[in-house]
């Protein structure tokens, strides 16, 4: 029996090497990963009901299910601002320059 190697990545980057990915996939997956996991907290902290949120973010509820269970493929980071707004949240840009 063939013994496998287990790869540990910390971090967003180490895994899309480890894929064979490029770093702009990596910086995609730290952003909609950020964006979704501040949509969960406000929401669960804020107890909004999920019909409530898809109004005031003009999505579906279909949506926001997905996105406070943590699963967006699919999902655009437009609709993902979006509901974070409707949340009450607003985000702050800041621009690194990579390693």
């Amino acid at each position: 029996m063939k013994k496998t190697k287990t790869i540990i990545n910390k971090t967003a980057d180490d895994l899309a090497e480890s894929l064979g990915l490029n770093s702009s996939d990596a910086l995609e997956w730290e952003v909609r990963y950020s964006i979704t996991k501040k949509i969960i907290d406000t929401a669960k902290k804020q107890d909004l009901s999920v019909t409530q949120l898809a109004k005031d973010a003009g999505t579906s509820r279909g949506r926001i299910t997905k996105i406070l269970k943590d699963d967006t493929f699919g999902i655009s980071l437009d609709v993902l601002l979006r509901v974070l707004g409707a949340t009450g949240q607003k985000v702050k840009l800041s621009y690194l320059k990579a390693a």
